[in-house]
């Protein structure tokens, strides 16, 4: 019985893709679904994945959607798994060829029903460890309370128990294609921890078309879901006042940014909100002036 999907949202990544699936196509235990959600791709995609499922040399399963925006996609991927265990692998990553290996075993050995998985480590193509290693005196944590509490840096990969990972679906926003991932995850904090994994999986790199590298300009065309993210992160039991404030900065910026005349009245924490004001002000002015500027260089 197959334990673990890989799945990989992808929008006209045909030109790196094949890194993706040589990466998985190393591994010494292929004992896993490669799921790959076509993010309504115009490239290539479509006929290399093809070619791919052709070949046989893994367990494919492609799904093509219109083109929703990454969190879409994770949305789609969420309703298409049906084993214990998922992971995502994004399509200009490639997996450490001993990954698929390192998390089944890993599971098999520490798993169990009251956590929502576990997290493990990403590191570059030179082998080394994006920002700093797990902490070595616990064995379990939130994912919140790691970067909070515990003061880790760098991305980190999640492999999650499919069960919980169905739970909390992102929204969808006619017009727009972005909400943070985050929203599922520390949401998921608030039920169970995540056991602690201190070994390599994934191989970043960030590429210029990438949503790490497109932040701000996601922020300017994604206000409604900037704004329901940082909704969201007000409401956390897990978050100190501090940690609060600064989502009630951004979430003014981004009501200001969708023209959300309502925001006040539906802030979690109307007070908290009013205090922001002036800086959400400041930071909806700051953004609107760095978007022009980019807009002009770009000419």
């Amino acid at each position: 019985m197959i334990k673990l999907t890989v799945f990989t949202p992808t929008y006209n990544r045909g030109y790196c893709l094949h890194q993706c699936y040589e990466s998985l196509k190393r591994q010494t235990n292929k004992h896993f679904i490669w799921l790959i959600i076509d993010d309504g791709s115009t490239d290539n995609t479509e006929t290399l994945v093809k070619q791919w499922i052709d070949e046989q040399e893994l367990n494919i399963n492609y799904v093509k959607q219109a083109n929703q925006g990454m969190h879409g996609a994770h949305n789609t991927a969420y309703e298409t798994i049906d084993t214990e265990l998922n992971v995502c692998l994004d399509s200009d990553d490639l997996f450490h060829e001993e990954a698929v290996d390192r998390i089944l075993s890993f599971w098999k050995a520490y798993g169990s029903n009251k956590v929502s998985g576990f997290v493990a480590l990403n590191a570059n193509e030179e082998g080394d460890i994006l920002g700093s290693e797990l902490p070595k005196g616990i064995t379990s944590s939130t994912l919140f309370d790691l970067y909070y509490k515990h003061g880790i840096t760098g991305d980190k990969k999640l492999i999650y128990r499919t069960e919980v990972a169905k739970n909390f679906p992102y929204p969808l926003f006619e017009g727009e294609k972005y909400v943070g991932l985050a929203y599922k995850y520390y949401k998921l904090d608030e039920q169970y921890p995540l056991l602690l994994m201190n070994q390599v999986v994934c191989l970043v790199e960030y590429r210029s078309d990438g949503s790490t590298m497109n932040m701000l300009r996601q922020y300017k065309t994604n206000p409604k879901g900037f704004a329901f993210y940082r909704h969201q992160l007000m409401t956390l039991s897990l978050a100190n006042t501090t940690f609060k404030f600064r989502q009630a900065i951004h979430y003014v910026s981004s009501s200001l940014l969708s023209k959300n005349k309502a925001f006040f009245k539906e802030s979690p924490a109307p007070w908290l909100t009013v205090a922001a004001l002036p800086f959400g002000v400041c930071l909806y002015v700051y953004i609107n002036l760095k978007f022009l500027k980019e807009l002009k260089g770009s000419h």
